[in-house]
């Protein structure tokens, strides 16, 4: 089992940033990817960002390539998303999840966190 609890979501202006953060417990030398993902209301859960966590390989979704990092800190067992640039349409729950692939598929990820909201005002 591996846990996973988000934290740094807020309100935020359009064109501010955040920071969220996932805090990785349980049996982690067996995460392999650590993925962001977000679900605006009456919408699907998107891939936003994803990081090979023991290389630190990344990849970004197209509508956050260039605003969004995605960093992990692996001696603390943390992995962030780092926000700037936002937009109205970023406002979403933002949850961090675990996956044996490099892969932006939703089913291929097996453990989630409860999510945490970001809500960006224009």
């Amino acid at each position: 089992q591996v846990q996973l609890v988000e934290s740094g979501g807020g309100l935020v202006q359009a064109g501010g940033s955040l920071r969220l953060s996932c805090a990785v417990s349980g049996r982690t030398f067996s995460v392999y990817v650590m993925g962001w993902f977000r679900q605006a209301p009456g919408k699907e859960r998107e891939f936003v960002a994803a990081i090979n966590w023991s290389g630190g390989g990344t990849d970004y979704a197209d509508s956050v390539k260039g605003r969004f990092t995605i960093s992990r800190d692996y001696a603390k067992n943390m992995v962030y998303v780092q926000m700037s640039s936002l937009k109205p349409e970023d406002t979403a729950v933002y949850y961090c999840a675990t996956s044996k692939r490099f892969t932006r598929r939703r089913n291929e990820y097996d453990y989630w966190g409860q999510g945490t909201q970001v809500t960006v005002s224009s």
